[in-house]
């Protein structure tokens, strides 16, 4: 009798951990999105502050950071005081390094990260206008993601949903 009442809580649990996995991949998708809309609205801010401020790009980090705040906006400020600091490294290496130092909630794909880092690699050395297109360039890139998340966020939370669920009995079906 004991055995018959463990097997069916191990069931119960395969099944709800599974479909909380589910849930869990679905919110993932969800946040990875609003992440990406986020960090459009700080890079025309940035924009905004090198192209009509006219600010050196300490300061537009530094400001730009400070109007955006969360974990996204600690990065600029980060990157901005490390620059301030440190003179010796190019802007382009303490980028990436502040980029691979991200926390796990910043829902970014390595896709992500690695266009991320790209947007650094020319800012800083060339002149202006150059700036504003490689800028313009990265924000073309975010609006392809951001449009397919958005097309196929409701197909993916299902499917990760009914995945979960479906993996979970499929689990407790084969495991009994």
């Amino acid at each position: 009798m004991d055995k018959t009442w463990f097997k069916i809580a191990g069931a119960v649990l395969v099944i709800i951990s599974s479909t909380g996995l589910g849930f869990y991949m679905a919110a993932q998708w969800s946040e990875r999105l609003k992440t990406l809309e986020k960090l459009k609205k700080m890079i025309f801010l940035l924009k905004s502050e090198i192209v009509y401020a006219n600010s050196p790009l300490t300061e537009a980090f530094e400001r730009t950071g400070k109007k955006a705040g969360g974990s996204l906006g600690a990065l600029f400020l980060t990157v901005s005081e490390r620059l301030i600091s440190q003179q010796s490294e190019s802007f382009f290496t303490v980028w990436q390094e502040e980029i691979d130092k991200l926390p796990k909630e910043v829902c970014l794909s390595g896709e992500d990260k690695q266009n991320l880092k790209g947007l650094g690699e020319h800012l800083g050395y060339l002149d202006m206008e150059m700036q504003e297109r490689n800028i313009l360039l990265y924000l073309e890139q975010l609006d392809l993601t951001i449009g397919y998340l958005r097309k196929h966020k409701q197909e993916k939370t299902r499917l990760y949903t009914s995945l979960g669920i479906m993996g979970g009995l499929f689990l407790t079906i084969v495991m009994y």
